[in-house]
């Protein structure tokens, strides 16, 4: 089976403090991603949401684990699944970067996320790249978006 990537791109008006502040904990996510709970299971470094930490995003049956396994604020994170998804080996990077103005100043942020994974069944990795990509699509716009409201 061949290993999957994709990327998605998104720009918010919010500064780069704003965007992190949403994507990087855990307990905000059933806020803006429109996913039903999301908590932090085992706190990591620091703490809640740092390296180590694993998040449940979701519901409770099909929900999604997941393991921070880079933290650099605000501008990467890194994360893995553990479980919760058809997918071995998925690790996803949220990196930030700062639009900006003509001026020098800072105008808002871009966000850049990726991911790779290895399918877990045969012949299926396209279907659930297409699929990741459009929930990873929405969840890139629905913080660039919040991050923006929040930042009036």
């Amino acid at each position: 089976m061949t290993s999957q990537r994709f990327s998605v791109t998104r720009t918010s008006s919010a500064p780069r403090e704003k965007v992190w502040a949403l994507v990087s904990a855990a307990s905000t996510w059933k806020d803006w991603a429109g996913v039903m709970r999301s908590s932090v299971e085992t706190e990591g470094d620091p703490p809640p949401d740092g390296v180590g930490s694993i998040r449940h995003l979701g519901p409770p049956v099909l929900g999604s684990r997941e393991q921070v396994v880079e933290w650099e604020p605000p501008s990467h994170l890194g994360y893995v699944i553990l479980s919760g998804m058809p997918v071995r080996n998925y690790r996803a990077d949220i990196n930030l970067g700062e639009l900006t103005a003509e001026d020098g100043s800072a105008s808002g942020t871009v966000i850049e996320w990726s991911a790779t994974f290895d399918p877990r069944y045969p012949a299926t990795g396209a279907m659930v790249r297409v699929a990741l990509r459009a929930m990873i699509s929405r969840f890139a716009g629905r913080a660039a978006r919040y991050a923006a409201r929040k930042s009036l």
